[in-house]
């Protein structure tokens, strides 16, 4: 029997509020992954977005009346008469469960949505090397792009589905007069059928779900790193490393990383100290075999001997090219773009070189998103 005359109770409040955590996740990871120092918030929102697709297939097969795949109109038949109707009849009456339209639009949503969480958690390991996945990167850090253009474009296809489903809500609402956009609000759809009903242990693991999701969300801003966001390569403190780089190197400037640069681009810097960015070192300033102990430990932690990421993108970049800075690799040049010349009259930043006014920590090699500073 009905609650509600004329009306047919189909979503239960679990499934509403999943359908809202999609929605809200889905939006704020896609604003979010377009700012990089937000990449902590993007991740997070990510795992409720992770943890509502699993819930969605599981309740694809568990759940109750009008939830479950077996129920769904998957015959390209039904797909083209549904639309033939829609355009025949602007007063026919909608099915209680998933019409043709919707029940494509959930699958479709199902398989991209995968491929964005799975894509997402490889990329998080390979490139950024954190997460559970963050041993992946390594020998794999070739396949960052790969993983960069899967989750990128299966979230455009993403976004361009919801766009046409939330077209299809307000063709129903606004010229057949169903109503549909509060279903997804009230529960009920204004057809005919029967209401759906909940178990005990359904609405358990629905809840469950939906604490699971936004406890991971709280989990992973409540701390910089923990065992969802830990990562690969830590700071590196190069007065313990190596104290002859940190020393000589470190008494003119602040120290840059030499993952930074290629061996080519060391060699050069190293065989031009008579005219060192406008500075003449000799071995009156840094004695001969300083020079070369300094000259191996760049070599050594070049670029080309590390897998963090911007190591592996500014190796990409360069296509032959050997630069003596960092700030004239095409890589820099492309990430730095978007910054307003303006930007380096400020006195906190001065020089495109300052590397370390906006990347805290930079000067012991740690240039994670989140620790990026904005002075404009």
């Amino acid at each position: 029997m009905n609650k509600k005359h004329g009306y047919v109770f189909v979503w239960p409040i679990s499934t509403r509020v999943i359908h809202w955590l999609m929605a809200i996740s889905f939006s704020a990871a896609f604003y979010t992954s377009f700012h990089e120092h937000l990449l902590h918030s993007h991740v997070a929102f990510g795992f409720i977005f992770v943890t509502v697709i699993l819930y969605r297939i599981v309740w694809g097969f568990i759940g109750p009346r009008y939830a479950t795949f077996n129920t769904f109109k998957l015959k390209p038949s039904e797909l083209v008469e549904y639309f033939r109707d829609k355009v025949r009849d602007r007063w026919r009456k909608i099915p209680a469960g998933h019409n043709p339209a919707s029940s494509w639009f959930t699958i479709w949503a199902m398989v991209v949505g995968t491929a964005i969480v799975v894509s997402g958690l490889l990329l998080y390991g390979v490139q950024e090397a954190k997460g559970p996945f963050m041993d992946l990167n390594g020998e794999n850090s070739q396949y960052m792009f790969l993983l960069d253009d899967i989750h990128k474009y299966a979230s455009y296809l993403f976004t361009f589905w919801v766009f046409l489903h939330i077209s299809g809500v307000m063709v129903e609402q606004f010229w057949h007069k169903t109503g549909m956009a509060w279903a997804m609000v009230t529960g009920y759809k204004k057809t005919d059928g029967e209401d759906t009903t909940v178990s005990k242990k359904l609405s358990f693991f629905a809840f469950i779900s939906i604490l699971l999701a936004i406890g991971a969300y709280f989990f992973i801003t409540s701390s910089n790193y923990n065992f969802l966001t830990l990562r690969k390569h830590n700071r590196i403190y190069y007065n313990e490393e190596h104290y002859t780089f940190y020393h000589e190197c470190g008494d003119c400037h602040k120290i840059y990383p030499p993952f930074l640069l290629p061996k080519k681009s060391w060699n050069k810097v190293m065989n031009d100290l008579d005219n060192h960015f406008g500075v003449e070192i000799t071995e009156a300033n840094i004695s001969k075999a300083k020079q070369d102990s300094i000259r191996a430990y760049l070599y050594e932690n070049s670029a080309e001997h590390t897998t963090r990421e911007a190591s592996v993108k500014i190796l990409k970049s360069l296509k032959g090219i050997s630069p003596k800075a960092v700030t004239k690799t095409p890589y820099w040049r492309e990430t730095h773009k978007n910054i307003p010349r303006s930007a380096y009259r400020d006195k906190k930043i001065k020089d495109k070189s300052n590397c370390f006014a906006c990347h805290k920590n930079a000067e012991n090699g740690d240039f994670d998103d989140m620790n990026i500073i904005y002075h404009y």
